[in-house]
C-alpha cells in the first residue's frame, strides 16, 4: 500500500499528530521532525530513529533526499503560509493546522502556490469530527431538517494567567500575546461550514474587552478582549453566528443548526451529548418531538472506531485518515485551499469589523482574479515580528480601564 511519507514542522502541537502517524503504520511513514526551539525538540525523543532538525531548510533538504512527500505544519499560528509555499515548491503536499493564512495577501499567495505547483493542500480542522458534531452533520444530511437557516458555533479554550505571563516573559512577541479574538475562528466556524457545505460571503463582528483579564495578565497580553462574536451571511442563504477562541467562563464548546423543520445542537462536545427537536407541525409520525442522547466515536463506522482513542476527541485521527485519503487516493477534502483561505479571510475582516463598530465586510472569492488582485495589496497584520516590529493593526479594542 502506498504511504504518505510525512514530516512534521512544529514539535509541540505536531507531536500529537506524529504519535498518530507512528500508530497508523499502514498509511504513514514519519520521516523527520523540525522545530526551531531546541527544548521543544526533546519531545521528539519519543520517536526513536526519527531525525530532528532545528533548521527548516535542512529539514526540507533531508526530506527531499529521503522521499518525504508531505509536511504537516504545526508551527506558529500566523506563520503557516510561507512554509506551506516552500513545501509545495519542494514537491510536497501540505496539511496546515488551525489557520491557512494571516493576511489577505497570504490568502492569495497560498491559493496561487497550490495552482502553480499542482500540489495538494488541506486544513487540519478537527472539530467537525467530534462525535456530537458528526451526529449533527448526519442529521443535517438526512434532509429531515429542511433548509438550514441559522447556525451557531462557540469555541471555548482559556488557560491559566500564570502560563501566559510566563510565556510573555520568555517570548514577549509571541503570537498568543497579540492574537485578536476573531483570528482563531476555525474551531467555531469550521463545523458549521462542514455540516452545511456553505461558504462565508459577508461578515460583521463585535468584541468585548475584559478589565479582569487586564488585571490578571497586565502587559503579558496585548489583547484582553474576552470574546468576539461574528455574524456571516453564508452561500446557502443561512446566517451564522460564531465566536473566535473565547476566554469566557464556559465549560465546553457548542454548536447548533436550525432548519425549517427541525433543529439539532450539541450539549457538550467532550461528553457527546446531542439534542434534536422538531416543530410540532413538522414532526415525523415515527419520531418524538424532542430527543436527547449521547453518541461516541464508535458510532461512526470504521474511521470512528480507529479514532476512538485519538486526541481531541478523535478529531486528530479523523483528520489524519482524511489526509491519507486525499494525498494518496485523491479524495477531495472539505477544507481545501479555497475554503481554508475563506475562513482565514473571514477572521481577518471580522477583526477590522470589530475595530469599526460592526462594519460589514464582503469576504473575497479567491477563485476570482479581480478579488485576488485587490487582496494582493493587503498585508495588514496585528502580529509583530521577533523584534516587536511590523504590526500594522491594533491587536485589541481601545481599552479605557473601565
Amino acid at each position: 500500500m502506498e504511504k504518505v511519507r510525512i514530516g512534521v514542522f512544529g514539535a509541540r502541537r505536531g507531536a500529537n499528530y506524529a504519535q498518530i502517524f507512528a500508530k497508523l503504520t499502514d498509511r504513514f511513514d514519519l520521516v523527520a521532525i523540525c522545530d526551531k526551539d531546541i527544548e521543544t525538540l526533546k519531545t521528539a525523543e519519543k520517536f526513536p530513529g526519527t531525525p530532528v532538525f532545528a533548521d527548516f531548510d535542512s529539514f526540507l533538504t533531508y526530506g527531499k533526499e529521503n522521499g518525504m512527500n508531505a509536511v504537516f505544519l504545526a508551527n506558529y499560528f500566523y506563520e503557516h503560509t510561507p512554509f506551506a509555499i516552500k513545501c509545495m515548491e519542494a514537491g510536497m503536499d501540505v496539511i496546515s493546522e488551525c489557520t491557512a493564512a494571516s493576511t489577505l495577501k497570504e490568502c492569495v499567495e497560498l491559493v496561487e502556490a497550490v495552482e502553480r505547483t499542482g500540489r495538494k493542500f488541506m486544513l487540519a480542522e478537527n472539530y467537525p469530527f467530534a462525535a456530537p458534531n458528526l451526529e449533527m452533520n448526519k442529521f443535517a444530511a438526512s434532509g429531515k431538517m429542511g433548509k438550514v437557516v441559522y447556525a451557531e458555533g462557540e469555541y471555548n479554550h482559556s488557560g491559566p494567567a500564570a502560563g501566559l505571563r510566563a510565556l510573555s516573559a520568555s517570548s514577549p512577541y509571541h503570537w498568543r500575546c497579540y492574537l485578536p479574538r476573531t483570528y482563531y475562528l476555525t474551531h467555531a466556524m469550521g463545523p458549521l461550514m462542514f455540516a452545511t457545505g456553505s461558504m462565508p460571503e459577508y461578515v460583521s463582528a463585535r468584541a468585548s474587552t475584559s478589565p479582569m483579564l487586564h488585571e490578571l495578565v497586565g502587559d503579558s497580553r496585548h489583547n484582553c478582549d474576552c470574546t468576539a462574536i461574528m455574524f456571516c451571511e453564508m452561500s446557502n442563504g443561512m446566517i451564522a453566528r460564531f465566536t473566535g477562541c473565547t476566554a469566557m467562563a464556559s465549560d465546553y464548546s457548542r454548536y447548533r443548526l436550525v432548519g425549517e423543520k427541525a433543529s439539532v445542537e450539541t450539549t457538550g462536545v467532550v461528553g457527546g451529548g446531542v439534542r434534536k427537536m422538531y416543530f410540532a407541525h413538522t414532526k415525523p409520525e415515527d419520531e418524538p418531538q424532542e430527543t436527547n442522547y449521547v453518541v461516541s466515536q464508535g458510532d461512526f463506522g470504521d474511521y470512528g472506531k480507529i479514532a476512538a482513542s485519538g486526541g481531541h476527541g478523535g478529531g486528530d485521527t479523523w483528520v489524519s485518515l482524511r489526509m491519507y485519503d486525499y494525498f494518496v487516493k485523491g479524495v477531495d477534502p472539505f477544507f481545501d485551499v479555497y475554503r481554508s483561505v475563506a475562513m482565514s479571510a473571514t477572521a481577518i475582516l471580522a477583526w477590522r469589523s470589530c475595530l469599526h463598530h460592526g462594519e460589514n465586510f464582503r469576504v473575497p472569492d479567491f477563485r476570482d482574479m479581480k478579488d485576488r488582485a485587490e487582496c494582493l495589496k493587503d498585508d495588514l497584520t496585528p502580529f509583530p515580528d521577533d523584534n516587536g516590529n511590523g504590526a500594522t493593526l491594533p491587536s485589541e479594542l481601545p481599552y479605557t480601564g473601565k
